[in-house]
């Protein structure tokens, strides 16, 4: 009787797939299945809003940001095709907030990629002071704070100077108003909403930081700048950007509770009193677990809706701005047409139609670029308007063709 294992029938030997490998290949299902439906979307008419809500919301959030060119201005209702001109210098003459702001960029050298020229980085620098002041110059009502540039330096890096301006037009005056009034109130009433959210979820951790008199103000930066100041991770800072982008504008306080209540253990375990509970929470680990405490912050959300919480005596006497006008925000949202009917409709208005039919500013990678002409040339025009179609929605897919 012969010794040794099992053989496969036919002699050759059985082959494991390497460890992995099933993961992975999960994994791009996943994601090319997440395209097509943000695909499929954009392409809706009117666009599918929530179908994109859905996509930044799930796990892995808008997976590039040649996507999110797509997909954020849909979100926040921006229509590409209609952009302001880009922000001149004009906006900084006689400018009350312009030294601010000014100082704020030039400490903000940590917000731009790693291995940016300093040339570079002092071009986006100058860019972002004058889309910070273009807004507030365009919105009297809006009140410049210390935080607003780590959200606009984001926004700007993602999606340029006149797309970036829009969006952040856009949130300012929606989900971000709150934080932008002249006094603190607004931001302390947004604040507020974070204890009723512990207490509910643990009492004994609530009860724990009432007796060490912490209270909220740990949290504030976290909010205003949506985590921008505080994480170091681009792509962390992004992930959260399409998760919040999606979401209602207290999402961010509701993460913070997830944050928080993660690191319950950690709390208890340190001294009862302010300067030791402030300093812990007040650094965020970068290495949380994010798309669960995303999923847990959803969960919070659904659990207690900020309807209930506002019947607290802390939440019942201030009107929040963000809160009262995002229903309609909402409707806006998903009344949308397709960028498609959008640029006919600019090429038809236009003097100019070959001029209305270029791109957004924020354009795409050369390299995408180089592979549309390397395509044309070698298969015709055929082949062209079949990648045409793929780079006006998703880039990131005509790259996966090679």
């Amino acid at each position: 009787m012969s010794g040794g294992g099992p053989r496969q029938r036919g002699g050759g030997s059985a082959e494991r797939p390497p460890p992995g490998l099933r993961r992975r290949e999960l994994l791009g299902s996943k994601r090319k299945q997440k395209l097509l439906l943000i695909h499929q979307a954009l392409m809706s008419d009117p666009v599918a809003v929530e179908t994109l809500r859905g996509a930044a919301v799930s796990e892995g959030g808008l997976l590039t940001d040649e996507i999110r060119r797509k997909v954020w201005p849909k979100l926040l209702s921006v229509n590409v095709y209609n952009l302001p001109p880009k922000p001149g210098r004009a906006v900084r003459r006689n400018h009350k907030d312009y030294t601010q702001v000014q100082l704020d960029v030039n400490r903000s050298t940590r917000r731009f990629p790693q291995g940016m020229r300093p040339e570079q980085r002092q071009v986006l620098q100058e860019q972002l002071i004058d889309l910070i002041l273009h807004i507030l110059r365009a919105h009297p009502e809006l009140h410049y704070y210390q935080g607003y540039h780590d959200i606009a330096v984001t926004l700007l890096l993602v999606a340029g100077e006149r797309m970036g301006s829009a969006l952040l037009e856009k949130l300012s005056t929606h989900h971000l108003r709150d934080f932008m009034d002249p006094t603190m109130d607004s931001t302390k009433h947004i604040l507020n909403y974070l204890m009723p959210i512990l207490q509910r979820e643990s009492l004994c951790l609530h009860d724990f930081m009432l007796r060490a008199e912490v209270g909220t103000i740990f949290a504030l930066s976290w909010l205003i700048t949506w985590y921008g100041h505080v994480l170091t991770s681009f792509p962390h800072v992004l992930r959260l950007y399409d998760f919040f982008l999606a979401s209602h504008p207290l999402l961010p306080v509701y993460f913070a509770a997830a944050i928080v209540l993660h690191r319950e253990e950690e709390v208890l375990a340190c001294d009862c009193d302010m300067p030791s509970v402030h300093q812990l929470l007040s650094q965020i680990p970068q290495n949380l677990p994010y798309e669960s405490l995303l999923s847990r912050a959803l969960q919070l959300f659904q659990r207690h809706p900020h309807t209930e919480l506002a019947k607290q005596a802390a939440l019942q006497h201030h009107k929040s701005i963000s809160i009262g006008t995002f229903t309609a925000f909402q409707l806006a949202a998903s009344r949308q047409r397709p960028d498609s009917v959008l640029r006919s409709q600019k090429q038809q208005d236009s003097a100019h139609p070959e001029a209305a039919a270029l791109l957004p500013t924020a354009g795409h990678s050369p390299l995408v670029k180089a592979a549309v002409w390397g395509i044309s040339a070698t298969l015709g025009a055929a082949a062209l308007a079949v990648t045409q179609t793929a780079l006006e929605w998703a880039p990131e897919f005509l790259l996966q063709l090679f």
